[in-house]
């Protein structure tokens, strides 16, 4: 018996039907659908089918962020879905993203068939391994045909597609799918109608499970770390399926080494702090006293999962050229430092089991503590104090003033960089997301709405420029089950090129690199149906962020001095470091 979805009226609508069942019972559950005429068999398809929600968005770039947001949040593949042309092709940085970032994306560009290629057929471009090397697989699915032969080949060929979003390291996998008319539905006289009765469904389908699964680990010999020393864990950015499982391992991994513990605002150690009494959040204004970095230079770094933002973190530990553990699942090399750095791809859980016990209080792990103490105190003093709209202060208040176990994401540039400067540690339980893989502006709001779909009211954290990249992203907000606030930094230009050398070359800086802008965002959300408040003062700004709405899209925009704030930053790191003595 056949599944009751499944639609036998044409070939393509027989062979998309097997396409979109095989791909839910391999754990499957979005599809992100990039309108279009000869993707019509696959949109239909997954429309059609109980187990997959579909979702429809205009702009291809948004569709793939949005994806990419959902495989973030899900922790499993997504779909997404194009029509043949120039569609595919903005679908790219999104691809690169996932790649970069390991986000398993299962991308389905429809085509026309060999026959229409090469011969200036409208809307016909070359598909063939049109992303290149940023995706884990490359195949091009055949034309559909009435044959149980092919089908059998289309289910094992999907099965193995899931298999490589996630094997090897997670990314994107690439299908191209090339299709004849008719396009819709139309009855093409009884031929996949017979065939369609002549297969035993449930066996055909029988094998398939869910491999979509993404807590796998692989098994490796543990490094051989030594306990107490000048060694320190540096926490990256993680995403776990169980963030205080994750912190509990980290803790008891730091009490037997007697080793500090440097977490990244990403990764959930900063959230579950009181899991972790090594935990230290200021490093990177630590690291600025030249005194203090010399007395903390390590000489061994166990790394989890990737580097954190913080450039002088990363500075301080290529010049101390000690010996780097880098654990993570990824094949690829993950070390932009270049340093002394040996891959190590083993269960945290076995890692924490296995290595030997300090035999004393570590004086080098009690150094950071004493230090992260005094930082965080006169950072946490000054930042209490201050009355102007300073962009780092929004970040410190969303920490204290978000309900808990908010999902938070963080645009690139400077708000990453000021939540990694400012969150304080907490017992909240947020989730932070970030495209920290190639570390772009797109697709901000686009990946935020995909991170929230579904999910619990949630918050962006974005300057100007970032939106106004994305604003096609706002379409997707008819669509959008759940909530997101959007807490806007309007500095009218990119605040973070004032931290570096360029900013002293102006002009052309000011126009070329700091690039103003004057948009008027109140009238931009009221195009696209979104809320909008301008934020007056921050007893304001703490009581819109304290409650979030069930539903719908809001901007709350603080209108901040991008070039006083540079200043504002400069002194604060200037400040907390003098204080270390």
């Amino acid at each position: 018996m056949s599944p009751p979805h499944f639609d036998f009226r044409n070939v393509n609508s027989l062979w998309c039907s097997v396409l979109a069942e095989t791909l839910h019972r391999c754990g499957l559950a979005h599809a992100v659908v990039a309108p279009g005429s000869r993707s019509t068999p696959l949109a239909f398809a997954f429309a059609a089918h109980p187990g997959i929600e579909a979702i429809s968005v205009l702009d291809e770039r948004s569709a793939g962020f949005f994806a990419l947001g959902l495989a973030r949040r899900h922790r499993r593949p997504v779909v997404l879905v194009c029509t043949s042309g120039t569609a595919a092709a903005n679908f790219f940085p999104a691809v690169i993203e996932a790649q970069e970032s390991g986000a398993p994306l299962l991308i389905l560009t429809a085509d026309r068939p060999p026959e229409m290629q090469a011969c200036a057929s409208g809307q016909t471009i070359d598909q063939q391994k049109l992303f290149g090397g940023h995706v884990n697989f490359y195949h091009e699915l055949a034309v559909p045909a009435l044959s149980e032969k092919l089908l059998r080949y289309l289910r094992q060929t999907l099965a193995h597609a899931v298999g490589r979003t996630l094997r090897d390291g997670t990314g994107p996998v690439h299908l191209n799918a090339p299709f004849r008319d008719p396009l819709p539905p139309l009855p093409d006289g009884g031929g996949a109608e017979k065939l369609g009765a002549s297969i035993d469904w449930e066996r055909f389908f029988v094998q398939l499970e869910d491999t979509t699964l993404l807590e796998a680990r692989t098994a490796a010999a543990p490094p051989r770390l030594q306990p107490d020393g000048h060694g320190v864990i540096i926490a990256g950015p993680e995403q776990r399926a169980d963030p205080a499982g994750y912190a509990r391992t980290v803790a008891v991994l730091a009490q037997k080494l007697g080793w500090p513990v440097l977490a990244d605002t990403l990764s959930p150690l900063r959230h579950q702090a009181s899991l972790n009494p090594n935990l230290v959040t200021t490093y990177d204004m630590i690291l600025r006293n030249p005194a203090a970095a010399e007395r903390l230079r390590p000489e061994t770094v166990l790394c989890l999962g990737g580097w954190p933002t913080s450039k002088v973190l990363r500075k301080w530990v290529q010049d101390a050229d000690a010996p780097v553990w880098l654990m993570t699942d990824r094949p690829d090399n993950r070390d932009a430092l270049h340093g002394r750095t040996r891959h190590c791809p083993i269960s945290l859980d076995l890692l924490a089991a296995q290595v030997p016990v300090a035999a004393g209080p570590n004086g080098y792990q009690r150094l950071w503590a004493s230090f992260e103490r005094k930082a965080r105190s006169a950072l946490d003093a000054r930042l209490g104090t201050m009355t102007e709209l300073f962009e780092g202060r929004a970040a410190w208040l969303l920490a204290q003033h978000l309900p808990p176990a908010t999902p938070l994401f963080v645009a690139n540039s400077m708000p990453a960089r000021d939540v990694e400067f400012y969150w304080p540690p907490n017992d909240r339980k947020f989730e932070l997301y970030c495209n920290r893989g190639a570390n772009g502006i797109d697709g901000t709001l686009s990946t935020a709405l995909g991170v929230v779909h579904g999910g619990r009211p949630a918050v962006l954290l974005t300057g100007d420029l970032a939106l106004l990249h994305d604003t096609n992203g706002f379409l997707i907000r008819p669509k959008l089950r759940g909530s997101l606030t959007i807490v806007l930094i309007n500095n009218r230009g990119g605040g973070i090129f004032g931290h570096l050398p360029v900013s002293q070359f102006d002009p052309p800086f000011e126009e070329f690199v700091a690039t103003p802008q004057e948009a008027d965002f109140a009238q931009l959300c009221a195009a696209y149906g979104a809320g909008h408040v301008r934020v007056t003062d921050w007893a304001h700004f703490t009581a819109l962020v304290a409650e979030l709405p069930a539903t719908g899209v809001r901007v709350l925009e603080l209108g901040t001095d991008r070039k006083k704030d540079v200043a504002t930053r400069e002194q604060l790191f200037t400040e907390v470091a003098a204080v270390l003595g």
